[in-house]
């Protein structure tokens, strides 16, 4: 196996968000607690798929006797930050009848009709499920803070609404994972025009990706003041720097592996007598 010990300090301690986080000061291309390279880091990678998708297994098992625990990955970044890289690679090593994926788009008329969190809730994961949400109801406090869509109260107003929505899904059992990842506008850049080189991806480019690139600034004050109002114990941030996608998918591998295993999972117990079942297939 890869040594694992590469991780000095575990992503959990290293990405959290703490008291005082500057994510101006955040440098996205960094590779925080981890001082091997890109070849070490992919054979971890694959190494720790299996840990992964025997953890899911065990999640999802349990829930079928009655355990409620779930849990929810919460992927945040501006375009070309690599939320679609990590959904794709977290969702290739599970099992898919116990994942539920939501990209969340902008809001349809009906979802518009009520308040924000209602599209939300519906796609919450159920007992023994690995959700994962590409984008989420944080959209709703970061493009409506950038372009003044909401009023100073509203968005304070917001802020506590998730606090107890995210407090009131972890006493139902689910562990949070919220990540952002972080790159800086140079590299969104170099995405950019590597999306429009290359045929195969002109139809992830869309213009309006460019029209949002101009305000990046706003969107890294916004990110801030999220950071700010929704760090919570039940439901931590974690800022991951993302310009080098490889470190990127082996921190939010890391994030999930460490959550799952503080759940202390167990396969269920048998509620038959294997002998007496295993005599009965033998003589089958």
């Amino acid at each position: 196996m890869a040594d694992l010990v590469e991780f000095k300090k575990h992503p959990v301690d290293t990405l959290r968000v703490g008291k005082g986080f500057s994510l101006a000061e955040a440098d996205p291309d960094a590779t925080p607690g981890y001082k091997g390279n890109k070849a070490d880091g992919q054979t971890i990678l694959a190494e720790l798929d299996g840990a992964l998708a025997e953890l899911q297994e065990k999640l999802f098992a349990v829930s079928r006797f009655g355990g409620k625990k779930r849990l929810l990955l919460i992927l945040q970044g501006m375009d070309t930050a690599g939320k679609g890289g990590i959904v794709n690679h977290v969702m290739a090593t599970m099992d898919p009848q116990g994942v539920q994926f939501k990209a969340f788009k902008a809001p349809t008329e009906e979802e518009k009709s009520y308040d924000f969190l209602w599209r939300i809730e519906r796609e919450v994961p159920g007992a023994g499920m690995v959700g994962i949400f590409d984008r989420s109801h944080y959209e709703d406090v970061l493009i409506h803070r950038v372009h003044n869509w909401a009023s100073p109260d509203e968005l304070k107003r917001r802020y506590r609404a998730i606090n107890e929505f995210e407090a009131r899904q972890t006493e139902a059992g689910t562990k949070i994972i919220k990540v952002m990842l972080n790159i800086s506008k140079d590299e969104q850049k170099t995405r950019l025009l590597a999306r429009l080189d290359n045929p195969a991806k002109h139809w992830k480019y869309s213009s309006n990706d460019l029209k949002e690139r101009a305000f990046w600034g706003d969107y890294m004050g916004a990110y801030q003041a999220a950071f700010d109002e929704t760090n919570t114990e039940a439901a931590p941030w974690h800022v991951v720097p993302a310009n080098k996608k490889w470190y990127a998918r082996i921190a939010v591998q890391q994030l999930v592996l460490g959550a799952m295993s503080e759940m202390k999972l167990e396969w269920p117990k048998a509620e038959f007598d294997v002998p007496i079942e295993r005599e009965l297939v033998d003589r089958s």
